[in-house]
């Protein structure tokens, strides 16, 4: 393509819209509808420069005027309460259940990682050597050691608080540097099924696997699976950027950036859970058996809530991205 040529011959209806947005409230119908077929006709004409011959200033010019046209066209809209609600009853959910392919082999891998590694260290005592001095161990998982006086160290609100913030942190660097090629989320997940190991292998080791399971079971259950589905996300990230599939590669990683976005925000509020029930529950007084119910209950109540509401939310076309609306159009792009 004459980029020359093309410019001459598209130049007035350019300078025509960019008039008309000047005007601003001041259009008249005719005038309004003439704004639409040039934001249209201006959004074409940038697609097909960009994919043909690319001119970084024209590019910028039309960008800029493709964006207050949409702007005008599209106008501007506030979040409201409607929208949290359609986000946790259909948004949410949707997105989880979507990449339900990604986050459930991830958790049963790591889980499978993590009870190996658990029995290898059990089993052999010069692992364990290696980790602490036998006294050491011993101070950790004796009954009253630190294993079990770790959720009591700190008065429940802020030890709540506390691990909330931890995990929920995990939780950003998993969606976060999944972009990188999923390396990262593979290190971070490691590092915390090795963690989940050891503590395995060494109660095991001293015959109070029971206690450690009793301990972590009501809040590690649903805390765990909100890091699997972070850390399934952050791979589904990394993997779009190696093969982004029918769309180009900006396309599909802003569509799966901003699903990863509402990604972050829904595990938070389950992370908080999380943290209510490693705060309060965990340490109580409560029979061991009771605590381990509620983590099931809740477990079973985030299953329930993604596989049912996420699924009928799929069904309905949701896809736990942005609306049309509220997202930049996707231009075509020339064959």
């Amino acid at each position: 393509m004459d980029l020359d040529v093309f410019v001459t011959a598209h130049r007035t209806e350019w300078n025509r819209l960019d008039h008309l947005l000047h005007r601003g409230r001041h259009l008249t119908g005719a005038e309004a509808d003439e704004l639409v077929v040039l934001y249209q006709r201006t959004a074409t004409h940038l697609s097909l420069i960009r994919s043909t011959t690319p001119d970084p200033l024209l590019t910028a010019r039309l960008t800029q005027l493709a964006a207050r046209a949409r702007a005008t066209v599209a106008g501007t809209r506030k979040a409201s309460w409607r929208d949290a609600a359609r986000f946790l009853t259909a948004g949410f959910p949707a997105a989880v259940y979507r990449s339900r392919h990604w986050w459930a082999p991830t958790a049963v891998l790591s889980t499978a990682l993590a009870g190996l590694l658990g029995w290898w260290i059990g089993a052999h005592p010069e692992v364990q050597a290696a980790i602490a001095a036998p006294e050491d161990l011993r101070a950790m998982t004796r009954p009253g050691g630190e294993y079990e006086t770790y959720y009591s160290s700190h008065p429940a609100a802020s030890f709540a608080a506390q691990v909330w913030t931890n995990n929920a942190q995990a939780a950003a660097m998993c969606l976060v540097l999944g972009a990188f090629l999923c390396i990262p989320v593979i290190w971070i997940l490691f590092l915390n099924m090795l963690n989940l190991g050891i503590g395995i292998g060494l109660m095991s080791s001293a015959g109070r696997l029971d206690v450690f399971l009793g301990l972590v079971l009501p809040h590690g259950l649903l805390e765990l699976t909100a890091v699997f589905v972070a850390a399934g996300t952050g791979l589904r990230l990394g993997w779009t950027v190696i093969d982004p599939g029918p769309h180009t590669r900006r396309t599909a990683l802003a569509q799966q950036g901003r699903a990863a976005l509402g990604m972050a925000i829904g595990l938070a509020l389950v992370l908080f859970v999380s943290g209510v029930i490693e705060g309060f529950v965990t340490p109580s007084g409560l029979p061991t058996w009771s605590r381990i119910t509620i983590g099931i209950a809740a477990e079973l109540a985030f299953l329930a809530y993604v596989y049912i509401l996420g699924r009928r939310a799929v069904r309905a076309g949701d896809t736990g991205d942005l609306t049309a609306i509220e997202r930049s159009a996707e231009l075509p792009t020339a064959a």
